[in-house]
């Protein structure tokens, strides 16, 4: 993997420029630490979270959780370097500014990632929680033997300690891994799981739901709206709508429609990542500045996947194949029954509301806020590691709108929501992440 740390200099600038400004700590300020080992440790955290099992804390919600958990403690490492810039997260410590950004960053995210890894359920396969550790081992150690032997490493691995401790800390008892709640209502509205292979298909991770918010108030802070009524006019044309364009076989999805259903099925922790990482590349923005940024774009998906778990139990609406065959109950003269509807793509939980919309939405809200819509230098790209889309893995979009306007379509176009739970999806994520970046992380004025 290619480290290229040579000096930057920030260049992008916020939108919201009260919460998202810099602040000067002198008339004549150093240049920012590059942000090469920031973002590489970015790339070291998307691997080795996703490669996790999904009941374990690779499925979606968990994989966001967690990326909010590294981040978190990456931003107070660097944050508590010299003068300080921006508000804690959790880490109220400081040390010098001679301290190596790198030797903190390194630190602080290896601590993290080896707990998560290390106290992961025990269900992992003992080969898989040894490969991850092995390779997390080789990865800090690149990282600190390029870094000059003194006390500049020495203070910056204490700070990256520290930092990881603090925020370990704070997640202890959060509810992650908790038992699940749901209770099967067979009632006409309500969720019931696929049957697989003779057992129900239960989502893996149930607790997403009931986890400890990282910064907002509660798991239903924002909470959504309730579906359409199933006997209104709305309710009959998005059923309709999915009906027709979200059936596996025999629907009026085009060839490309169905690429494209399938090509979003890629987790959002990675694509989102990854284009910030590009964004952070592209403009040179510096250590502290790139870490905030991945930090309030992982602690607000981290809450997305929260609030809207939480949405999804607590409305417990059924999904389209468990609609589409009971129309006949749903009082609505306007939608039809069909006891062979599949869909293109299925989910082992609740519909209300869009889980992809909620944590898209989040992370791209705040990458607008640091680049604009339209980021500088042109397009950016985003690689599925969706299993068989049908087509190219890696796309290009202009701007932040563009991809968000075709998750919308593409949920449906996979048979997996109605329209109304994808834009409720895309609200609540929005708020999410705009809450965050008012209440945290904040800069320092001097």
């Amino acid at each position: 993997m290619s480290r290229r740390r040579t000096i930057a200099v920030l260049t992008a600038v916020g939108t919201l420029i009260g919460v998202l400004g810099t602040s000067s700590a002198s008339a004549h300020p150093r240049p920012p630490a590059d942000a090469s080992e920031v973002v590489h440790w970015n790339q070291v955290a998307t691997s080795t979270l996703g490669a996790i099992p999904g009941p374990d804390g690779g499925a979606p919600p968990a994989f966001a959780i967690n990326m909010g958990i590294v981040q978190g403690a990456v931003f107070d490492a660097v944050n508590a370097i010299g003068p300080k810039k921006y508000r804690s997260y959790v880490l109220h410590q400081r040390t010098g500014s001679k301290a190596s950004v790198d030797a903190a960053v390194a630190t602080a995210a290896y601590d993290v990632l080896s707990s998560l890894v290390s106290s992961a359920p025990e269900r992992v396969p003992f080969l898989t929680r040894a490969a991850l550790l092995g390779t997390l081992s080789t990865e800090r150690d690149a990282s600190l033997d390029a870094i000059h032997h003194g006390s500049s490493k020495r203070q910056g691995i204490r700070i990256g300690h520290a930092a990881a401790r603090a925020m370990l800390e704070e997640r202890e008892g959060d509810g992650r891994f908790g038992a699940s709640a749901w209770v099967s209502d067979t009632r006409v509205g309500h969720w019931q799981p696929l049957i697989v292979n003779g057992a129900p298909a239960l989502d893996p991770t149930p607790w997403a739901g009931n986890v400890t918010p990282f910064t907002l108030r509660s798991t239903s802070q924002f909470r959504s709206a309730p579906p359409p009524a199933l006997d209104s006019a709305q309710w009959a044309t998005e059923f309709n709508e999915v009906k027709l364009l979200g059936r596996a076989t025999g629907s009026t999805r085009t060839e490309m429609q169905t690429y494209i259903a399938k090509w979003w099925q890629s987790p959002s922790v990675f694509s989102w990542n990854e284009v910030s990482r590009q964004l952070i590349q592209r403009t040179h923005l510096g250590a502290a500045d790139s870490a905030r940024l991945l930090a309030l774009q992982n602690l607000s998906g981290a809450d997305a996947a929260i609030n809207c778990w939480n949405d999804k139990y607590h409305f417990d609406f059924w999904r389209p194949w468990n609609a589409i065959p009971r129309a006949a109950d749903d009082g609505n003269d306007a939608t039809a029954p069909d006891p062979t509807w599949t869909a293109l793509i299925t989910a082992p939980y609740p519909e209300w509301v869009s889980g992809h919309n909620c944590l898209d939405t989040a992370n791209t809200t705040v990458m607008r806020a640091f680049f604009g819509d339209d980021p500088v230098g042109g397009p950016f790209d985003i690689t599925s590691v969706a299993a068989n889309p049908g087509g190219a893995a890696v796309r290009s979009f202009d701007t932040f709108s563009e991809p968000l306007s075709e998750l919308i379509e593409a949920r449906i176009w996979a048979g997996l929501h109605y329209r109304s739970a994808d834009v409720a999806g895309q609200l609540l994520g929005r708020n999410v992440a705009n809450y965050a970046m008012v209440h945290y992380l904040k800069p320092v004025h001097r």
